[in-house]
């Protein structure tokens, strides 16, 4: 297969908000299942909210161009995933290269298992069930991740319900249940498995508001489903259990401390790289570079001062700098502030990143999902401005120096990261210099690690 052409500039693109708690009432079949069973909508037709979903559910079945929508990781770009021309169109509007997988997104186990095996019509329960088509490796997984930040890899069956284009020629393929209950509703209506990227031009920043989608793909896409912030701001961890011992190809929300503590998951291994590879990849993000700013993004294996600008700048302009770690000593020495130059990064996407009709949009509709925190803490960080002196005093020159402090706790950090590299992209800079965060914050930190080697053109230990 090769890659088409992306779909010209000149649609209107529209932004809907959704808060999915207004759309109806969510009914179970089993009082004792949660969304992993069968599960309906009784819709409140005289809802706003209800009304725009409902235009992405038609759009997902009629057209062939992707819907935008939020999960709790970071916003998807979705499209049948049994309809070859619909999945082909998410490659193009992105520009993704077509050996790079997507993952598929379900609504419910019955609905994988239906896809597993056409012939399942009656529901099943985890965990006892020898005939479950699901693999038994998955089953303490699921019942503990699901619905969550989590990717399974499954061989794919034969015939195979999906479109070729989701696999990357390979011979299995990545499912995961979001979390998101607005992503949950629009894949239980729609009725069919959603094949799901994030909603960004390929290579970019993965986007975590409405307003970052509409930011790369306005003009090429029809629909933005607006659900507020996304909670995470990374990736689902990608597992396979297919391998032996199993293995984690992607690092995100679910941590190798959490697998281990689950049943044939004690010797999970690392099987991913720590920069791009040149295999064909087993899962979305392991081959290619992703996630990279327009401005060089250097990352730094330490702390950040004045020196290592001036060494590492080259001849770029404005500079980024992304803080993880608090100010040492003598660290601050020879930056400047600006006064009143300062502004603010909101996660809504208001910030000096977006203007316009955008500017007004807001978390307020925002979900809050079962397990994950949407504090305020997670929600604004400051940009500031300084600048450094270079050059003798007959001579000197000043360097602006664009600052954002994504906090020092790796979760915050996460649902920062990819907001604050749009903003500084947004800004002008040139060159963005940010802090590694430390490995002993665990799988969290290893996610954000991952995502800056991917991105990053120099490492730098000072």
């Amino acid at each position: 297969m090769t890659q088409g052409a992306r779909p010209p500039e000149g649609r209107e693109t529209r932004i809907l908000q959704v808060d999915a708690k207004r759309v109806g009432d969510y009914i179970f079949h089993r009082q004792e299942e949660s969304f992993r069973g069968d599960w309906d909508i009784n819709l409140a037709h005289d809802s706003p909210d209800a009304t725009h979903l409902l235009q992405a559910v038609h759009h997902l079945r009629k057209s062939d161009t992707p819907v935008a929508f939020p999960t709790e990781t970071v916003y998807g770009l979705g499209a049948d995933a049994t309809k070859t021309a619909a999945v082909s169109n998410i490659f193009n509007v992105k520009q993704r290269p077509p050996d790079n997988p997507l993952i598929v997104h379900v609504s419910s186990l019955t609905q994988l298992r239906k896809l597993l095996e056409p012939q399942i019509v009656e529901n099943r329960t985890l965990p006892n069930d020898l005939n479950d088509p699901i693999p038994s490796i998955y089953h303490p997984l699921i019942s503990r991740f699901w619905p969550g930040p989590l990717t399974i890899i499954l061989p794919l069956p034969q015939p195979s319900p999906f479109a070729p284009q989701i696999t990357g020629h390979l011979s299995t393929f990545g499912v995961r249940m979001p979390s998101s209950l607005l992503a949950l509703a629009l894949i239980r209506l729609a009725g069919v498995p959603i094949a799901a990227p994030s909603a960004n031009t390929s290579t970019k920043p993965s986007p975590t508001t409405a307003a970052h989608v509409f930011h790369d793909l306005h003009g090429h896409i029809d629909l933005i489903l607006d659900g507020g912030p996304c909670d995470i701001g990374v990736e689902s961890t990608v597992v396979d259990g297919t391998a032996s011992p199993p293995a984690i190809l992607r690092p995100g929300g679910i941590s190798m401390e959490m697998l281990r503590k689950c049943p044939g998951w004690g010797d999970v291994t690392i099987g991913y790289e720590q920069g791009p590879q040149t295999a064909t990849p087993r899962a979305p993000g392991m081959k290619y570079k992703h996630y990279s700013p327009r401005a060089r993004l250097l990352l730094v294996n330490g702390h950040i001062t004045k020196d290592l600008i001036l060494k590492h700048r080259g001849q770029d302009g404005q500079v980024g700098l992304l803080k993880t770690k608090p100010w040492t000593e003598g660290q601050f020495e020879g930056f400047e502030q600006v006064p009143d130059a300062h502004a603010q990064l909101e996660s809504n996407g208001s910030g000096p990143a977006f203007s316009g009709d955008l500017k007004n949009m807001n978390a307020e509709d925002g979900l809050l999902e079962p397990g994950y925190s949407n504090s305020s803490s997670h929600a604004v960080a400051q940009v500031e401005k300084y600048k450094i002196t270079q050059g003798s005093p007959s001579s000197e020159s000043h360097i602006d120096i664009w600052m954002i402090h994504l906090g020092i706790e790796a979760t915050t950090i996460a649902h920062r990261l990819f907001a604050a590299l749009r903003t500084l992209d947004q800004i002008g800079v040139d060159v963005i210099f940010v802090e590694s965060v430390e490995g002993h914050q665990g799988d969290a930190a290893a996610a954000i690690m991952n995502r800056l080697r991917k991105a990053a053109e120099q490492q730098i230990t000072p």
